[in-house]
């Protein structure tokens, strides 16, 4: 349990990039990161599934995509962020910290939109671990990781960053004139420490030879 003799509320999130070995993390922004998203999460080679369960999209028009993107700009919270490759300068895809409750210490890793060329590579493990990182470099107390409980992806994923499962909001939502049962996983500030050396192990250049992991994230974690 944490210790909240010295605990002060939480700061808010900041328009600082976050610099990563593989990707960078900045604000993201309507008009510059607008081409290399739609590409990214509408063009040839998209994900067909990405937006299933998403509360919006598919965006057959691109118009409709900007007015999107335009929204998640103004947004404070959520606070969203535009995943960049650090070599290419391409876009990968982007994700937000939300449900941010400074007074208690609790904020929320969610909207992740990622393109498929950033599915089961590094960067995607890296864009979660910086925002993981910067969250309670903000001093949260709690992390937070929601999902459909229908979406096999994001459960795995959860599990596979240390995220501990928490239960099941049966009936929690309706999305797309469908139920949502949301699953529920949190990381919490003294758990921290150690998953952020496991995180730091495994984005290493001695983890990876050909472009492939050498040891699990979940390996890691128990080592």
């Amino acid at each position: 349990m944490s210790n909240l003799e010295h605990w002060q509320s939480a700061k808010l999130p900041d328009n600082r990039t976050l610099n990563g070995r593989f990707i960078r993390l900045e604000k993201l922004d309507a008009v510059r990161h607008a081409d290399g998203l739609w590409t990214a999460l509408e063009g040839p080679g998209a994900d067909p599934k990405l937006w299933d369960y998403l509360a919006v999209g598919p965006f057959p028009e691109r118009s409709a995509f900007d007015e999107y993107l335009v929204s998640l700009q103004a947004s404070t919270d959520p606070w969203f962020y535009t995943v960049i490759d650090q070599q290419s300068g391409a876009i990968d895809g982007f994700l937000g910290l939300m449900s941010i409750v400074p007074s208690a210490g609790r904020i929320e890793i969610g909207h992740v939109t990622f393109g498929a060329s950033m599915q089961r590579t590094p960067k995607s493990t890296e864009a979660v671990y910086l925002l993981a990182k910067e969250s309670f470099a903000l001093g949260n107390r709690r992390l937070e990781w929601k999902c459909n409980a229908d979406n096999a992806r994001s459960m795995s994923a959860a599990e596979r960053f240390g995220f501990s499962f928490e239960g099941t909001f049966r009936q929690h939502m309706v999305v797309k004139g469908k139920n949502r049962n949301t699953a529920w996983f949190s990381i919490l500030d003294s758990e921290w420490p150690a998953l952020d050396q496991a995180f730091q192990a495994w984005l290493s250049v001695d983890n990876f030879k050909d472009g492939q992991q050498i040891t699990t994230l979940k390996h890691l974690r128990k080592s």
